[in-house]
């Protein structure tokens, strides 16, 4: 995950303050939970483009052979196969 668990929470925070600003949500809501609950949301999102990252790891592995023969960019087929399989699984980035 790119964010420290610090972070997601102070956007966690920020989220929340602003929905209150603008009456949003209500103010009789356990605001605690409401920032733990987008807190979540935000670890799953980051979680699933981490597990992401892991399968485009593992695919490329296995073509490992045949692009160092091609001499092909690793960090660019990254991309091209991470972006492809985001697609073919409707996945925001």
């Amino acid at each position: 995950m790119r964010l420290r668990k610090e972070m997601i929470d102070r956007i966690s925070e920020k989220i929340v303050m602003r929905l209150l600003e603008k009456e949003l949500i209500s103010p009789d809501l356990k605001i605690d939970v409401v920032r733990t609950r987008i807190s979540n949301v935000i670890e799953e999102d980051l979680l699933v483009e981490d597990r992401l990252n892991e399968e485009v790891k593992e695919i490329l592995y296995d073509f490992q052979d045949e692009m160092d023969e091609g001499n092909v960019d690793y960090s660019r087929m990254f991309s091209m196969v991470k972006m492809r399989i985001a697609r073919e699984r409707n996945l925001i980035l």
